[in-house]
């Protein structure tokens, strides 16, 4: 390679590692041998020489599902952008139960034993039980040279961690104003899974809307329980209806559940937005594209990936592992679209898709 380019082989390391200034008439020389010899870099020579294996560890709950699938597409523009690669872990939901933790933990023994540079992850664990989790999964980390971590949707600065996160409380009280707004009076909720800070903070943000607006409060048969699938929005609305059959208005933890509780308003012959208007949370592609389209908050999912991924090269690149957390919260906004507003004119949204 040296050899075939004129220059010595320290000039040639330099540009295919970019570790110092070369003039751009030798990395052009140099560049033109690469292809000539149509040489590639071993990846792993690489890394026992930089001490970087140039890969980034992300651990997600459901790839299957429609709102992770773009935050790691957010990731992974940022990853390619700075020539590392993803590995790619799916816990297969489980909020909050013991396997769900077991498989994180183990998830994130293997992506350190794997030798990443980063880990960005979404944490199944229940709340009661983050502290002592994360300290054994800090703990991991350190004895596998700090590998620097970002948490996406959770707020975890408290105990150590960089994260990028949403205003579950203040998202969801814009979610139930809009309903009251359109004239709801008798309004439910389906929640996902309770031992989840978010779910937590949605259920606080929609009850202290209800008692700001004087509105009935019967918490026992308001609020239905869910898992974030369409199956389980769509079992908690029956279970709403029947506590609550003159039921006007629901706000929905996911888009996910608010597909299900349409399906159930649908068979129950109930007409949206006239009998009883539906707003879900996301924002996922699904809600623009349904009959009648939904109502829902729009989260910023792929630029939260791009987001969380930047963080997490921050620390790669400064070695500032050791610095306090960074905590980030993205904006949000409602959507307003024909579960609640008949007439409403349909906005579509075409940059997640």
């Amino acid at each position: 390679m040296a050899k075939r380019a004129g220059v010595s082989i320290s000039t040639v390391s330099n540009v295919l590692n970019q570790s110092k200034y070369v003039s751009p008439e030798l990395v052009k020389r140099v560049e033109d041998a690469v292809r000539d010899l149509s040489y590639e870099v071993d990846p792993i020579a690489r890394s026992m020489k930089s001490k970087k294996s140039g890969t980034i560890g992300v651990i997600v709950e459901d790839m299957c599902g429609v709102f992770y699938p773009y935050v790691v597409k957010g990731i992974n523009s940022v990853v390619m952008e700075k020539g590392y690669q993803l590995i790619i872990c799916d816990t297969q939901g489980g909020y909050g139960d013991a396997n769900a933790t077991r498989r994180e933990r183990e998830l994130f023994k293997k992506l350190f034993a794997s030798r990443v540079d980063g880990i960005l992850f979404v944490t199944m664990v229940h709340q009661d039980l983050l502290e002592r989790h994360f300290k054994e999964i800090l703990n991991h980390s350190k004895q596998s040279k700090r590998v620097p971590l970002v948490s996406l949707e959770r707020d975890l600065t408290g105990i150590g961690i960089d994260s990028v996160y949403f205003d579950a409380y203040n998202n969801a009280m814009m979610a139930v104003q809009h309903l009251v707004d359109c004239g709801c009076r008798k309004i439910g909720h389906i929640t996902g899974p309770m031992m989840m800070q978010v779910a937590q903070e949605r259920v606080l943000g929609y009850k202290d809307c209800i008692l700001k607006n004087q509105l009935p409060a019967d918490w026992s048969r308001q609020v239905a329980y869910g898992d974030y699938s369409h199956q389980s929005g769509y079992l908690a609305m029956k279970k709403l209806l029947e506590n609550v059959p003159e039921l006007d208005g629901v706000f929905c933890g996911n888009d996910q559940m608010a597909v299900g509780a349409l399906k159930l308003l649908k068979e129950c012959g109930k007409q949206v937005p006239e009998d009883i208007k539906v707003i879900g949370y996301d924002d996922v592609f699904l809600s623009s594209i349904i009959e009648p389209s939904l109502s829902t908050v729009h989260i910023q999912k792929t630029h939260t990936g791009m987001k969380a991924a930047q963080m997490l090269f921050q620390r790669i690149e400064n070695s500032e592992t050791d610095k306090k957390p960074v905590g980030v919260r993205m904006d949000s906004r409602l959507v307003i679209r024909k579960s609640t507003v008949k007439d409403r004119e349909e906005e579509w949204i075409f940059v997640d898709w």
